[in-house]
């Protein structure tokens, strides 16, 4: 007997994706972090200037990148993926895995790296990611992921960078 689970999971992804395209869209209506403080600030414009507007819609306005569309779903090397807002170290390599979902996904983040905060959009409560250090979105984690932990962060690749080891 087969494994289909990541099948499975793909096409409901997929299949789904048409259904959230435009509330998807509209995910991204209000500033990132808006209510709390970071060791990293900056101002609306300086965040314009530094993370170009793809990176900024997600890690600012807290939207949602095209799935399949991060190089980093493709990045295997060994190495530390990092905030792009603020290059805080926030995955190691080894946590990352393939999800299907088209984001790449780990099933930890480094100590103290993120944190994380409830998140009522599209009409369902998720569990939304952030950097510790910034503020800036990365994405939401599920309970859906592999062992050891069970979770699946599911992050933004537009929201990071990678450093080879």
């Amino acid at each position: 007997m087969t494994d289909t689970a990541p099948d499975r999971r793909r096409f409901l992804t997929l299949a789904g994706l048409g259904t959230l395209s435009l509330p998807l869209i509209a995910c991204g209506t209000r500033s990132a972090a808006a209510a709390e403080r970071f060791p990293v600030t900056k101002t609306d414009a300086q965040w314009r200037a530094q993370l170009g507007p793809a990176a900024y819609d997600v890690l600012r306005r807290e939207g949602t990148e095209r799935p399949f569309s991060s190089p980093l779903n493709d990045e295997h090397r060994a190495g530390t993926f990092a905030c792009k807002g603020c290059a805080q170290p926030l995955f190691p390599s080894r946590t990352k895995f393939d999800s299907g979902t088209g984001w790449p996904s780990f099933w930890a983040p480094l100590k103290d790296a993120v944190a994380t905060r409830r998140d009522g959009s599209l009409g369902m409560t998720r569990v939304e990611v952030h950097c510790r250090r910034c503020g800036g979105h990365l994405g939401h984690v599920f309970d859906d992921g592999p062992k050891p932990t069970g979770k699946r962060y599911c992050m933004n690749g537009v929201a990071m960078t990678f450093r080879a080891a």
